[in-house]
């Protein structure tokens, strides 16, 4: 019996990377876990009885969350199929790095649907169906605090998600449903992997002179689910290892 027992958790985004270790902590602690994906089909499955391997208990399920119908199908389906809702992790997030004067009106659609429109409307679905004392918890990144070049639509999506957050908290407390921001800093993931420039960086950044791991990232968002969190909200938790 783990903390989190009894509880039943989304994670957007949960096929790999961060979303992952999320999804995975969320189950070591007790929590029923939606692995959500988009394409990633026989991944989220990989995950799924990975966590059911160690004896956790989890689902895997499909939503394009760039399409507000199909985040609602997702909401709906995970709600009926294990009995309702108390934990939302909005992490599924795309990134996009060039020159704001190369951006076009593709990429600029590309980023924001994903990152700022789908977490909007997913954080309304999580804001009407999580039961009281619910946690909901959107992952965005440190960048939004010292600017990066070349990551002009990645970095204002997300600090989009970080005033949704701010604004839901004060909504909603009185529920007793905390809302709050993690940000990591430069992570050792696949989609870093996609931008090798960013890796030397990145460690160069932090005190510890290295990247980040997901699981160093999912430790804080298991913590902000728990209840030794429950008076903190509407907050941007920072967990870039001191990268300034």
């Amino acid at each position: 019996m783990g903390e989190l027992s009894g509880k039943i958790a989304i994670v957007t985004g949960s096929s790999s990377g961060i979303g992952r270790a999320i999804a995975e902590g969320l189950a070591r602690k007790g929590a029923t876990v939606v692995v959500h994906y988009a394409r990633s089909a026989d991944k989220a499955q990989a995950v799924v009885a990975g966590i059911e391997a160690a004896g956790g208990r989890a689902i895997a399920l499909p939503a394009e969350l760039g399409d507000v119908a199909a985040i609602r199908r997702l909401f709906a389906e995970a709600s009926e199929r294990l009995g309702g809702l108390d934990i939302v992790v909005n992490n599924a997030g795309v990134a996009d790095y060039k020159p704001l004067t190369a951006v076009t009106e593709e990429d600029f659609a590309a980023t924001f649907d994903v990152n700022a429109r789908g977490t909007f409307f997913a954080l309304q679905e999580a804001a009407r169906r999580v039961r009281e004392g619910g946690r909901i918890i959107s992952i965005s990144t440190g960048a939004t605090v010292g600017g990066s070049a070349y990551a002009s639509i990645y970095c204002g999506s997300k600090a989009a998600v970080e005033q949704f957050t701010r604004s839901l908290a004060k909504e909603i407390g009185g529920r007793n449903v905390t809302v709050n921001v993690v940000s990591p800093g430069f992570t050792d993931t696949e989609m870093l992997a996609q931008h090798p420039q960013f890796k030397a960086l990145g460690a160069s950044l932090s005190p510890f002179g290295r990247l980040g791991t997901p699981a160093e990232v999912a430790d804080v968002v298991v913590f902000l689910a728990g209840d030794g969190a429950r008076w903190i909200t509407g907050q941007n938790i920072q967990a870039g290892g001191g990268a300034a």
